[in-house]
Protein backbone atom coordinates (compact mmCIF):
# COMPACT_ATOMS: atom_id res chain seq x y z
CA UNK A 1 0.00 0.00 0.00
CA UNK A 2 1.38 3.39 -0.98
CA UNK A 3 1.12 5.79 1.96
CA UNK A 4 2.88 8.64 0.20
CA UNK A 5 0.65 11.67 -0.23
CA UNK A 6 0.94 14.09 -3.13
CA UNK A 7 -0.77 17.35 -2.43
CA UNK A 8 -0.21 21.04 -3.11
CA UNK A 9 1.71 22.91 -0.43
CA UNK A 10 1.46 26.63 0.20
CA UNK A 11 4.60 28.68 0.63
CA UNK A 12 3.44 29.71 4.12
CA UNK A 13 3.00 26.04 5.10
CA UNK A 14 6.46 25.19 3.74
CA UNK A 15 7.95 28.12 5.68
CA UNK A 16 6.47 26.79 8.93
CA UNK A 17 8.00 23.32 8.51
CA UNK A 18 11.29 22.15 9.96
CA UNK A 19 13.85 21.13 7.35
CA UNK A 20 15.91 18.05 8.23
CA UNK A 21 18.54 15.94 6.50
CA UNK A 22 17.82 12.32 5.67
CA UNK A 23 19.81 11.54 8.84
CA UNK A 24 17.19 13.45 10.91
CA UNK A 25 19.47 16.45 11.57
CA UNK A 26 17.56 19.71 11.88
CA UNK A 27 18.89 22.13 9.27
CA UNK A 28 16.60 25.14 9.43
CA UNK A 29 13.51 26.44 7.67
CA UNK A 30 12.42 27.55 4.25
CA UNK A 31 12.66 31.33 4.15
CA UNK A 32 11.28 31.86 0.67
CA UNK A 33 10.43 30.24 -2.62
CA UNK A 34 11.72 32.17 -5.61
CA UNK A 35 9.76 32.09 -8.87
CA UNK A 36 11.14 32.41 -12.37
CA UNK A 37 9.11 35.29 -13.81
CA UNK A 38 9.64 34.06 -17.38
CA UNK A 39 8.49 30.46 -16.92
CA UNK A 40 6.34 30.73 -13.79
CA UNK A 41 8.17 27.76 -12.25
CA UNK A 42 10.05 27.60 -8.98
CA UNK A 43 13.54 28.94 -9.64
CA UNK A 44 14.96 27.88 -6.27
CA UNK A 45 14.13 27.52 -2.60
CA UNK A 46 15.85 29.73 -0.02
CA UNK A 47 16.87 27.70 3.02
CA UNK A 48 17.56 29.60 6.22
CA UNK A 49 20.17 27.56 8.06
CA UNK A 50 19.81 27.28 11.84
CA UNK A 51 22.34 29.22 13.87
CA UNK A 52 24.94 26.67 14.88
CA UNK A 53 24.09 24.07 12.23
CA UNK A 54 27.32 23.29 10.42
CA UNK A 55 28.82 26.27 12.30
CA UNK A 56 27.45 28.51 9.55
CA UNK A 57 25.61 31.06 11.68
CA UNK A 58 22.71 32.83 9.98
CA UNK A 59 23.28 31.82 6.39
CA UNK A 60 20.86 31.54 3.48
CA UNK A 61 21.32 28.86 0.85
CA UNK A 62 19.65 28.64 -2.56
CA UNK A 63 18.70 25.05 -3.41
CA UNK A 64 16.77 23.53 -6.32
CA UNK A 65 13.15 22.54 -5.66
CA UNK A 66 14.17 18.97 -6.51
CA UNK A 67 16.53 18.92 -3.50
CA UNK A 68 13.54 18.68 -1.14
CA UNK A 69 11.14 15.87 -0.27
CA UNK A 70 7.80 17.43 0.63
CA UNK A 71 6.01 14.07 0.88
CA UNK A 72 7.41 12.69 4.11
CA UNK A 73 5.55 10.94 6.88
CA UNK A 74 5.49 14.04 9.07
CA UNK A 75 3.49 16.97 7.74
CA UNK A 76 5.58 19.52 9.65
CA UNK A 77 8.96 18.23 8.36
CA UNK A 78 10.53 18.67 4.94
CA UNK A 79 13.56 16.57 4.06
CA UNK A 80 16.50 18.08 2.21
CA UNK A 81 18.09 15.40 -0.01
CA UNK A 82 21.60 16.85 0.23
CA UNK A 83 24.48 15.53 2.31
CA UNK A 84 25.61 17.60 5.27
CA UNK A 85 29.07 18.06 3.75
CA UNK A 86 27.58 19.51 0.56
CA UNK A 87 25.60 22.02 2.62
CA UNK A 88 28.72 22.92 4.62
CA UNK A 89 30.58 23.91 1.47
CA UNK A 90 27.63 25.49 -0.31
CA UNK A 91 27.86 29.07 -1.48
CA UNK A 92 25.43 31.16 0.52
CA UNK A 93 24.32 34.71 1.16
CA UNK A 94 22.88 36.75 3.98
CA UNK A 95 19.64 38.70 4.42
CA UNK A 96 21.24 41.93 3.21
CA UNK A 97 22.93 40.45 0.15
CA UNK A 98 20.53 38.38 -1.98
CA UNK A 99 21.68 37.18 -5.42
CA UNK A 100 21.39 39.77 -8.18
CA UNK A 101 22.41 39.84 -11.79
CA UNK A 102 21.56 37.36 -14.55
CA UNK A 103 19.16 35.02 -12.77
CA UNK A 104 19.35 32.16 -15.27
CA UNK A 105 23.10 31.92 -14.71
CA UNK A 106 22.59 31.85 -10.94
CA UNK A 107 19.77 29.30 -11.17
CA UNK A 108 21.87 27.06 -13.41
CA UNK A 109 24.82 27.30 -11.00
CA UNK A 110 22.57 26.28 -8.09
CA UNK A 111 21.36 23.19 -9.96
CA UNK A 112 24.88 22.31 -11.08
CA UNK A 113 26.35 22.65 -7.56
CA UNK A 114 23.76 20.33 -6.01
CA UNK A 115 23.69 17.92 -8.97
CA UNK A 116 20.02 18.30 -9.86
CA UNK A 117 18.91 18.72 -13.45
CA UNK A 118 16.89 21.84 -14.06
CA UNK A 119 13.32 21.23 -15.13
CA UNK A 120 12.37 22.72 -18.46
CA UNK A 121 8.94 24.19 -19.08
CA UNK A 122 6.83 22.16 -21.49
CA UNK A 123 6.24 23.93 -24.77
CA UNK A 124 3.22 22.86 -26.81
Amino acid sequence: MNTEYHFPISSSTASNCTVKTIRDESVGTIKDIMLDTETGEVAYVVLSVNTGFLNLGNKLLALPWEAFDFHGHQRDVIIVKVEKEKLENAPGFDDDNWPVGPQHEFINSVHTYYGFERRRALIE
